[in-house]
This record gives C-alpha cells, structure tokens and sequence, in this order.
C-alpha cells in the first residue's frame, strides 16, 4: 500500500474543500454555535474539522472506504493482518479484546498486574480470571510481567481456560518475553491478548523492545495517546492468526464502542501512522539518544536513583526495559513519590507520570529535546536540594508480596453487582470487596471485587492515602471506609 497517504486527512481536506454544509450533528455547526470564549480557548480549528464519520467525513454508505483505508494501511504499517481503531482509548479496546476470546464463566488466564481497565473487563463480561502472579521485586517493592513459565504452569493447570492475557510494557518500563509466551499459549491452542498500551512507538525502532505482533501475540492493544503523537482516547487494536476471528472482534468493540466515533481523533491516528513509516525510526533514534543522557545526568544528581537494565532485568526479574520510561528512585531523600510529585507541579511547573511511595517517572517520547528535559533536570535538581523540607514522616507500609496477594473468593461480577455495605477500614479485613480499590497512576488494583481483604493491604492503602496516595475508584476516596459484600447468609 501508499504509506504516504492519509485517508481520513485527504477525505477531510476534501470536506473542506467542498464547502459542505451540515445538517447532522455535531450540533456546533463546525464552530458557528460554539462560545466565542470556549473557540477562544480551543481554536476554531478543533470545531471546523469535528465532522461525523459518515455524512460528513464519508457519505452515507461509507462508500469511500475512508477509515477501513486507514486501518488498512496501519495494520501493514507494523506487520499485522488486521488493525480497528478506536475512538474510547484502550480501556474499551482491550476490554473487546477479551470478550472476543472468552465469554461469561469461562476462565481467562490474567497477570495480576492488569490495568483497572481489564478488571471492569472481568465485571462486564463474567469471564472467571485465572490470576496469574507477577514477578515481584521484594527489595524495591514493584512488581514485573509475569514470566513464561507462570503461564505455562497456569495453561497445564487451567486445560479450559479460553486464552491468556498480559500487560507489558507495564507503567514502569518493564516487558514480558512475549514470544515465550505465546509460545506456550499456541501449544495449548488459545490465543495470547497483550495489553500493550505503553508500547505504540515499538514498532517503528530496533532497539525498542519486541513488539507484540512481531512476538507472536494474536491480538495487541495499544495506546497510541501514551507514546504516540494521537489525541487522547486514540487507540488501536491489531490482530493476526486464525485463533481470533476478526469479525468476532469487530463485532465486540462495536457492541462497546460509540456510535459517534471522533473524526479528530481518527485523523490524528492516520496521521501518526504516517509519521512513523517515514520518520519513526529517526525520531525514535534521537529519543533514545536523548534518553540516554539525561538517564545519566539525572543519575549524578545526589540522592536520586535512575532505575536501568542492571536492576529491572534479568533472571526472576523483567525481561527487557523500554528506556524511555524514566524510572527515578528517590527513596533516598526520605519524601514520598506523592510529595515529591505535589512540590514538582506547584513550584516547577513539571508534570510526572507515575509517582508511587519512593519512586517518580518521567515519560520521553519523540517530543521531547533537550529544551524539555532541560526542565525536567532542573527542577529534580532543586527537588534533592528541598528534600529535608518535604519529609512528612508518613511511611507507606507497603506489604510482602505474599501479603499483598489476595484470594479470588467471588466472581469479579457477582461481587460488584452484589448486595452491599459500606463499612469502617478496620473491620474489612475477611470481607469481600465490591469495589476496586485502585492507586492511580498507574492504576493496577491492589484490591479487586471479589478478593478477600486482609489487613496488610487495608493498611498499604490507608497509610498510602494519608502520605498522598490517590485511590479515585473507592466510593470514599480517603480510604475511612470500605464497600464490600454484605456477609453471606
């Protein structure tokens, strides 16, 4: 195919062109009903091109083709068969995803460090997760992928289970050997979902890790908001082989999707695919150089620890590394992550990505030059230099890994849309949740319906809260309270 052509681009310059004139939604009439002050803020240039998909971007029939053009060209674009964009961002695609392989009270094997995303998944649908335990890291207290063998060990121990699903790369950078993986579920003759969300860019660059289609994987979600150049909610879900089949697929982002889909945001997907066929493997070259030097220019700030392959990788440890996730240790200068990440907004002006009880991370993409992590550097520079200022005393009593692992006592389902109490921290402990319990970024439930709580992970979220810990999913908030099954009988 022509990789220099943008279907959704080229049919709405030709909107324009043609001076059609809107009788359908959306109801600002390309901007014309819009508040001067809202167009002010937005440029009329957002207004003028949120056209519908069809009878507007396309006619009535879609009879050009437009987006199937464009997904068309994404999928040949990073080596898959098929490729369906969707305008809800991968929360939804991956949640398709999953209904496209197991349906309600079949078993879907899942790391348990999925996103909140593949959990409203669970409650959707009622498939019956099989958990499968991510590698923990005792000494820094995070977790990575699940290896091979885990879910080799949970496809031999679970025969029914309908297919597999991991995260990776996770929030922090760390990745599954996915090609293993796959490996093990085609034996079994299931097929493998990866959750790649933080992965967009990893096709366009060889010294990124795999990409999913590449490893093997039958189905991949990504983000390309996350670590791409598409507007937020742009996501694109790929697919290859014949476990999956694609009308099936189809059909479940369509019963979940919207009927209203965002021509911006579609525009913006075949833009960035275009992008990258023609300048990725530049762009990301210098991304990683640049990576790199602050990666070690942080590093020499005292206090400060920049997390690499030497302590994520490895035997019993992840099995590669995106180094453009940012991983800075900071548990040196005895301040919180959440502190840390408060002082940098407020005084700096510098949004972080994930910040937890001792870590903070930077996310570089394509974007970014030394301009950028210029600023960045700066402002951690002056944060070790403020460091006795911002020490609360509040530790985080973060549990082992055994006392962060929970048992599965009821369908994910059955417990959120179960007879309920809201009920003092102190007296969960044995209950079940109905709720997710979430700190967020980067959104991995410590605490899922269904789990039965104990008192080491009350305790991490309740001292987390008070250090600055965010839990935006709990009914209440500051964690003073606890929605959980009403007692059996």
């Amino acid at each position: 195919m022509d990789q220099s052509k943008a279907p959704v681009l080229e049919a709405l310059a030709a909107y324009h062109a043609a001076g059609q004139t809107p009788f359908t939604p959306p109801g600002h009439k390309q901007g014309r009903g819009a508040d001067p002050r809202v167009r002010a803020v937005l440029g009329d240039a957002v207004f003028r091109s949120d056209v519908l998909a069809t009878s507007g971007l396309d006619d009535r029939t879609s009879s050009q083709g437009v987006v199937e053009e464009a997904q068309a060209l994404m999928a040949e674009a990073v080596g898959a068969e098929h490729a369906f964009f969707s305008t809800c961002g991968s929360s939804l695609s991956v949640k398709s995803a999953m209904l496209s392989v197991a349906g309600p009270h079949e078993e879907l094997l899942v790391g348990r460090d999925a996103h909140k995303s593949v959990v409203s998944g669970l409650v959707l649908s009622g498939i019956r997760p099989v958990w499968v335990d991510p590698q923990w890291d005792a000494e820094r207290h995070l977790a990575h992928p699940p290896t091979a063998e885990a879910f080799e060990r949970a496809l031999t121990e679970h025969p029914e289970a309908r297919g597999a699903l991991v995260t990776t790369p996770t929030p922090y950078g760390t990745c599954s050997d996915i090609a293993a993986i796959a490996e093990a579920c085609h034996r079994h003759g299931v097929p493998l979902i990866v959750d790649e969300a933080w992965g967009a860019h990893l096709p366009f660059h060889p010294e990124l890790p795999t990409w999913a289609m590449d490893a093997g994987a039958d189905v991949c979600v990504t983000s390309v908001h996350k670590m791409g150049s598409g507007l937020e909610q742009s996501s694109v879900f790929h697919l290859q082989g014949d476990l999956v089949a694609p009308e099936v697929l189809k059909g479940r982002e369509d019963l979940l999707g919207t009927t209203s889909p965002s021509v911006l945001v579609y525009a913006a997907l075949d833009g960035w695919r275009r992008q990258m066929v023609e300048h990725g493997k530049a762009l990301y070259g210098d991304a990683l150089a640049l990576a790199g030097r602050v990666r070690d220019r942080i590093s020499r700030v005292d206090g400060l620890h920049v997390h690499g392959r030497t302590d994520f990788c490895g035997p019993a440890k992840a099995h590669d590394l995106d180094p453009l996730q940012i991983i800075v240790d900071i548990s040196a200068l005895h301040v919180t992550g959440y502190r840390a990440a408060d002082w940098l907004r407020r005084t700096h002006r510098v949004n972080l990505h994930v910040s937890d009880h001792r870590r903070l991370s930077a996310q570089l993409t394509h974007a970014d030059d030394e301009a950028t992590t210029g600023i960045l550097l700066t402002a951690l520079t002056d944060l070790a230099a403020h460091a006795p200022r911002l020490r609360t005393g509040q530790p985080v009593d973060v549990p082992s890994p055994a006392g962060l692992r929970l048992e599965q006592a009821v369908l994910p389902r059955d417990a959120f849309f179960g007879r309920t109490e809201q009920i003092p921290w102190e007296r969960a402990q044995g209950r079940i949740a109905a709720e997710m319990l979430t700190p967020y970024p980067p959104g991995i439930p410590a605490a899922l319906p269904g789990e039965r709580l104990t008192m080491d992970v009350l305790r991490y979220l309740r001292t987390g809260v008070e250090a600055g810990m965010v839990v935006p999913d709990a009914v209440d908030t500051g964690m003073t309270s606890i929605r959980v099954l009403c007692d059996e009988g």
